[in-house]
């Protein structure tokens, strides 16, 4: 343990992996502005530039894009009233009405300082449970593995939407989509119809910038992108940070909830923010000012979503389950990099996770930092038109498809799966479901291969097979059940009045 902490230290004081880690910051950073990207396509953005670097320099980079997109949203959410990423809506109930009282910079403050404090109570809820599960995660086995690779999938597909088939429709194609190319055990051509590209599969990277990056911007190009209605940032920034500090209680207790939903595979960032908000207003005495530009309608939700992304990491590493698509792209960059989640992560890769550890903390500092004193440069990004910024994305989506394996075809599937991304986005077709599907399927056949070749039929009986297979039976049953309407929120009956008979 000692030598893994202290290998991990060095890998994080080394230049080119500080390098990496700000790299992706600056990236995740610029991105989380944007309305409506978000971390998908930040992450997806560096996921091209990541092989030519050493495993723990290339996590350095994508987890630096992934960890800090929803502390630089808040500059969106609170200028603009629409927010950069999913994990910034409950942020635009408080922060907008306080920038159009002229507390933007005060918003801000309070915003980014509870954000670092959220993201280091998230790695620290990550490094405990790396000593909680280290006895636990010995005993897995391959048919282990499989059912937990089900399980990701379907936890997904399913609890991510309002439409369970929709979710279970799109991994669905994901894994099939996974099955292109030479079989990973045979010699057997799968859906390659002749076409040498595809006989190593789908590149990651072109599927990956494919369905999240491309749509995006056709989307936002489309539709035009709002100017912020807030001119002027104004004073109050410092006292932004105070209220945070002086409010530590409540940062910890929303960090928490942050931190629980993150670990439940298939909410998101989403939905931490929503429960920070409503444990917010439902204790607190004063409700009064909630909506109406209450800093404590800020500094809960901000503190969550940092902290969950700490808490969605931890069954991602740990089990190879990506509790949202932003771990599912993080478990592909996982595999670009020959690092496979599970014993060997509290193993012999226990330096790597400890380095990761410390890369998650390290980013949240480094974004907060940097957001403090380039917020009213980086607030102009907001007053951008669309069609000033897309130009550039678009050039770094095509350059990081190109550098997959650098043949023409990467640009003629990137464009292919950006018109299959767009109507899946279009009709509703959860995009991260396919992508969860697409990693987890390859994941899936190998270790159903293993446990097919090592046990035969013996694995159906074995218990932890078994506690897998309910808890999948549960995850569907909770997805197709239709709530049922309590009676105290059900219309009451209407008796028509009756008319005067002149």
């Amino acid at each position: 343990m000692l030598d893994a902490i202290a290998m991990a230290f060095s890998e994080v004081m080394d230049p080119l992996y500080l390098a990496m880690v700000t790299i992706g910051v600056l990236v995740g950073s610029i991105v989380g502005i944007l309305p409506g990207i978000g971390a998908m396509t930040s992450m997806s953005l560096v996921l091209g530039f990541i092989f030519p670097l050493s495993p723990a320099a290339g996590l350095g980079l994508i987890i630096g894009a992934c960890s800090v997109c929803v502390t630089a949203d808040t500059i969106t959410a609170v200028l603009i009233g629409v927010p950069g990423t999913v994990g910034g809506m409950a942020t635009i109930m408080d922060g907008y009405p306080m920038a159009k009282k002229g507390e933007a910079a005060r918003a801000l403050g309070a915003a980014f300082t509870a954000s670092m404090i959220g993201g280091l109570f998230g790695a620290a809820c990550l490094t405990v449970s790396l000593w909680l599960a280290r006895p636990l995660i010995k005993y897995f086995a391959a048919p282990h593995f499989f059912m937990q690779s089900l399980l990701g999938i379907l936890m997904v597909a399913t609890l991510g939407g309002k439409a369970p088939i929709k979710g279970i429709g799109a991994a669905a194609l994901g894994m099939m989509l996974s099955a292109i190319g030479v079989a990973q055990f045979t010699a057997v051509y799968r859906f390659t119809w002749g076409i040498e590209y595809l006989s190593d599969g789908l590149p990651l990277v072109v599927l990956a910038l494919g369905i999240f990056a491309l749509p995006e911007i056709i989307e936002m190009v489309i539709r035009g992108t709002q100017i912020s209605e807030v001119q002027t940032l104004g004073k109050g920034l410092f006292d932004g940070v105070k209220e945070s500090l002086r409010r530590m209680g409540l940062v910890l207790r929303t960090s928490v909830v942050g931190a629980i939903i993150g670990f439940l595979p298939g909410l998101g960032t989403s939905a931490a923010t929503w429960f920070a908000y409503s444990y917010v207003v439902n204790t607190s005495k004063d409700k009064e000012g909630f909506g109406k530009g209450d800093i404590r309608g800020v500094i809960g939700p901000e503190a969550a979503n940092n902290a969950c992304v700490g808490g969605d990491m931890i069954p991602t590493i740990l089990f190879g389950i990506p509790g949202s698509g932003a771990m599912g792209l993080l478990l592909g960059a996982f595999l670009m990099l020959g690092i496979y989640p599970g014993r060997s992560m509290v193993t012999t890769n226990l330096h790597l996770t400890l380095t990761m550890v410390y890369t998650l903390a390290l980013a949240n500092v480094m974004a907060a930092v940097l957001c403090m004193v380039a917020t009213r440069p980086l607030a102009r990004i907001t007053t951008l038109k669309i069609q000033y910024v897309a130009p550039v994305i678009l050039t770094i989506v095509v350059m990081g498809a190109y550098q997959s394996t650098r043949h023409w075809l990467d640009l003629l599937f990137l464009f292919g799966l950006a018109i299959l991304g767009w109507f899946l986005k279009r009709y509703g077709w959860p995009r991260p479901a396919l992508f969860v599907g697409f990693i987890l399927g390859t994941v899936g056949e190998r270790y159903l291969f293993i446990s097919v070749e090592a046990f035969g039929s013996t694995w159906f009986y074995d218990p932890g097979v078994i506690a897998l297979a309910i808890l999948i039976g549960i995850v569907l049953y909770l997805s197709f059940r239709k709530p049922r309407k309590p009676k105290a929120l059900s219309e009451p009956k209407v008796v028509p009045e009756k008319e005067d008979e002149e």
